[in-house]
């Protein structure tokens, strides 16, 4: 009899029924219904070949063993059946109840929960969860943003040990703390934010030296000097990775007494930092550089919105204001473009992505959404922190000590196949898949009605950008070197990257480096991951808050564009960046068929394809779920099967920036827009 081919890898369900493998190496295979043994989507299991088609390489598998569980914890809606208390989890591809262990009394059917799984059920037995959390009714906005943290393991609250070590620290600078920086508190320095933004973690200057060359100082809050590690205030912002944003909240790294107070840099206020002083010639490269422990003190707290008006000289009351930092603003400007030009030339791409921004008002429900843009400052305030990263990660790969690299890997030959089969359709042929060869094609998209569509296909094609304690070099900077250094306050990479520079500037290499290169590999691994659960809960709590402002547009029409088509349906991008489903069964002259290499929906009278605009109705929205569904104008909502959660879940649009961004570059921020 011939052995079965054994696989391990991960179960993904899909909720009706059968389901796939995806394997740690080859291509994912097939699980049909009652073949996943006791797995649950998401577990690593063990499984066998059963069947392959020689014609299409097709494999069916079957589970054999579950190796390790990842639904440790499930998030659902509280029931009662037979006086017993149950947990209907959201995810339908869960099993579709839970039997909640508890104690506790006065809890109320319809409640969002989470419950600590202690059995995973049997043929016999159903599936058994201890009551941990409840968040409030299901039916409410709040309860699904706050059932969404926790089961991301974001924590709104610092513990007890955190919030007094936090006390014991200075809300100013000491003087024992300034021996040996230096003092270029006589400088003029700027930090440039948006304009709800309390916590200013990098400043920067710009001067000319004896020789006309630029000099550009990049200054960065020293949190090091007052988060050390092995402390509480460590730990948790170890744990924690980076700060979250969304809508008009932040769940901070930093208690708000550090982030908004002794390590911000406030305007007219002595603040410690760690400088990157760079000396540029007229392209841009940088002829020297010096990286130091400083002592500064901002002259202005810069807005987005003011530095845009002065830039564009429309204000001429501002400029007045501000004479006496508006030539450095305008010189600011011509360097960034010099700078922005150089990085393109060697490859770099200029992704500009779609992004909303949700107004919320005193009582934080959303009023607006507005479509983020780029201005001018933005860009400036961008192309300096790409500057010093950049420096920061060549200086240390240099110096042969370690790093926490933000590395980014050019894409496979799959994903840019496929961008290539993508975009064939639109009428462009894509020769070269590297920098200068996608940055045609986003060039070549600019001002058409696809340009969102072709920008995010190009993000699906790239690698997921990742910190590694191995410089593996940015494709999509085009950058040999690279690391994050610029937001100490928010990420917890930035913070691992001053301490090394710190130990190499105070002399303290030999006493401390062995502890900070084996902090490293550890650091880059967790911060990853934080930052991918950050990402997810932020991406799955704007759904809601879109979800909730459309809700207040229903029969409202729309001009969109189509920015996504799968075989139930189109995701639609209107006004401000909100996105919905118009499902297959809305649109008429039907039945449609779906091609997943092109990305259409034909039908006998016509054809869907990504980029055509369209014109619909808000038909539905959901501020529990995120949902929103679109209809033609004058169509009839669908009111059969609505498709599964997941189904309706798109990839998520990479983002980075030292504010909002691309994930190839910089993780995002949102405090007014920045990129990178």
């Amino acid at each position: 009899m011939k052995e079965l081919q054994k696989l391990t890898g991960t179960y993904q369900a899909t909720g009706r029924g059968f389901g796939f493998l995806i394997p740690e190496e080859g291509e994912d295979c097939f699980i049909p219904p009652r073949a996943q043994g006791s797995a649950w989507n998401g577990d690593k299991v063990s499984a066998v070949i059963t069947e392959e088609d020689p014609a299409t390489g097709r494999r069916t598998a079957r589970v054999t063993g579950v190796l390790e569980r990842a639904n440790k914890t499930v998030i659902g809606v509280l029931e009662k059946h037979d006086r017993a208390l149950w947990l209907r989890p959201d995810s339908q591809r869960l099993p579709s109840l839970i039997q909640v262990a508890t104690k506790r009394r006065n809890l109320r059917v319809g409640e969002r929960a989470a419950v600590s799984m202690t059995s995973f059920g049997g043929d016999r037995h159903p599936p058994v969860g201890t009551l941990r959390e409840t968040f409030g009714p299901a039916d409410q906005r709040e309860s699904a943003v706050a059932a969404i943290l926790y089961g991301n393991d974001i924590h709104r609250d610092f513990p007890l040990e955190v919030m007094e070590q936090t006390r014991s620290i200075p809300q100013f600078v000491q003087t024992a703390a300034l021996e040996g920086r230096l003092d270029l508190r006589d400088k003029t320095i700027i930090t440039i934010d948006g304009a709800s933004s309390k916590d200013f973690d990098d400043a920067v200057s710009l001067e000319k030296d004896g020789q006309g060359r630029w000099v550009l100082g990049v200054h960065i809050a020293d949190v090091s000097h007052y988060v050390q590690p092995g402390t509480p205030l460590d730990l948790e912002a170890y744990e924690r990775g980076t700060s979250v944003y969304f809508a008009d909240q932040v769940v901070p790294m930093l208690p708000e007494a550090l982030s908004n107070g002794i390590c911000s840099l406030n305007p007219q206020v002595d603040r410690l930092a760690l400088s990157c002083i760079l000396t540029l010639d007229r392209e841009g490269a940088v002829a020297d550089h010096r990286i130091a422990k400083t002592v500064i003190r901002s002259a202005e707290r810069m807005t987005y919105g003011d530095c845009n008006k002065l830039l564009a000289g429309e204000d001429p009351a501002l400029a007045v204001k501000y004479d006496h930092i508006l030539p450095m603003l305008q010189d600011m400007a011509a360097l960034a473009r010099v700078l922005e030009e150089r990085r393109r030339r060697r490859g770099g791409l200029d992704l500009e992505t779609q992004e909303s921004q949700v107004v919320c008002d005193d009582q934080g429900e959303p009023v607006a959404v507005l479509l983020r843009r780029q201005g001018e400052s933005e860009k400036l305030i961008e192309a300096f922190m790409l500057a010093a990263n950049e420096c920061v990660a060549e200086h240390l790969a240099r110096a042969g000590k370690p790093c926490v690299y933000r590395v980014h890997e050019k894409p496979s030959t799959e994903k840019t196949d496929a961008l290539r089969t993508l975009v064939a359709p639109l009428g462009y042929d894509l020769k070269t898949a590297d920098g200068p060869g996608l940055q045609k094609l986003l060039d070549w998209a600019k001002g058409k009605p696809e340009e969102g569509a072709v920008s995010m296909m190009v993000l699906r094609s790239l690698m997921k950008a990742r910190y590694d304690g191995e410089n593996l070099g940015h494709f999509g900077l085009a950058a040999p070197y690279y690391c994050h250094f610029t937001s100490p306050i928010r990420r917890y990479p930035d913070l691992m990257v001053h301490r090394i520079l710190t130990a190499l500037l105070d002399g303290k290499w030999n006493k401390e480096g062995k502890r900070l290169t084996a902090a490293v590999p550890r650091a880059a691994l967790q911060s990853s991951q934080r930052e991918l659960a950050a990402q997810q809960a932020e991406r799955e709590i704007e759904k809601r808050y879109l979800a909730e402002y459309m809700s207040h547009q229903l029969g409202e029409k729309f001009t969109g564009a189509i920015t996504g088509v799968t075989r139930f349906g189109l995701f639609v991008m209107v006004a401000g960046g909100v996105e919905g489903l118009l499902p297959a069964e809305a649109l008429p002259g039907g039945p449609w068929e779906y091609d997943e290499a092109r990305l259409t929906l034909q039908g006998p009278n016509g054809r869907y394809a990504l980029g055509m605009e369209l014109e619909v109705e808000c038909a539905a929205a959901d501020p529990v779920s995120g949902q929103i569904d679109f209809i033609l104008p004058g169509g009839v909502p669908v009111p059969a099967r609505k498709p599964k959660q997941e189904e309706r879940s798109r990839p998520p649009r990479r983002k980075e920036g030292k504010g909002r961004g691309r994930s190839m570059h910089v993780p995002k921020r949102r405090k007014g827009g920045r990129k990178r």
